[in-house]
């Protein structure tokens, strides 16, 4: 990528400042007796301090930074998957482990098992907070198909509900869909996700799985 547009000499520009504001720290000078003195730091024309503490804010990890945080461990669980118009589910059984990221500004979740008449399943997930926009992030893929979904959630107001929604491209109406997902957390060391998609062919909202996760 060629380090030419706006947004790119913007990041440099503040990610310059920053290290400059570092290095100006009386920190920076702790144990040299004879350190040269730093030029003062300058921000970018038309910048103002509240900008770069905007900037600051953003990047800084909060509350819904730890609650992402409170998945990390391995996890082990049962999957429940419905087919569209079937009541009895499949069953089988799964594992996953979520590794924190980036200064624990996000997380990582990994997870196997076997996904019923298709043999292995290994998905990959990152999952964040974005602070600017003030909700949860999430890139998904797997082994089951070559997309990537991406979705937004939103907590609820108890602090126990994560809600979910991944945009995907359907392979048989070759539409984009969106598949709803509910995070609760059942337990301190418990939680349940519940998958529900719509049907191809009615349109009609259906659930297609269920896990129930224990943290080991």
């Amino acid at each position: 990528m060629r380090l030419t547009s706006p947004r790119i000499r913007q990041i440099v520009a503040v990610v310059a400042v920053a290290g400059a504001v570092v290095c100006s720290s009386p920190l920076a000078s702790i144990g040299e007796d004879k350190a040269a003195a730093a030029p003062e730091a300058k921000l970018p024309p038309g910048w103002t301090a509240e900008d770069m503490q905007a900037y600051m804010v953003a990047a800084t990890p909060g509350k819904m930074h730890e609650l992402l945080r409170q998945s990390v461990g391995e996890w082990t669980g049962k999957c429940q998957t419905w087919m569209a118009g079937v009541e009895q589910p499949m069953e089988s059984q799964c594992t996953a482990t979520t590794t924190p990221l980036m200064d624990g500004k996000f997380v990582k979740c990994e997870m196997k098992g076997d996904m019923p008449g298709m043999g292995p399943y290994q998905g990959y997930g990152i999952y964040g907070y974005d602070n600017v926009a003030q909700k949860f992030q999430c890139t998904w893929l797997d082994n089951l198909g070559t997309g990537m979904m991406v979705g937004t959630g939103d907590l609820s107001a108890d602090g126990k509900t994560l809600t979910w929604n991944f945009a995907f491209h359907c392979p048989i109406t070759k539409k984009q869909m969106v598949m709803r997902e509910i995070e609760t957390y059942t337990g301190p060391n418990t939680k349940r996700l519940e998958m529900f998609g719509p049907d191809p062919k009615s349109g009609k909202e259906f659930k297609m799985m269920q896990l129930d996760l224990t943290k080991k």
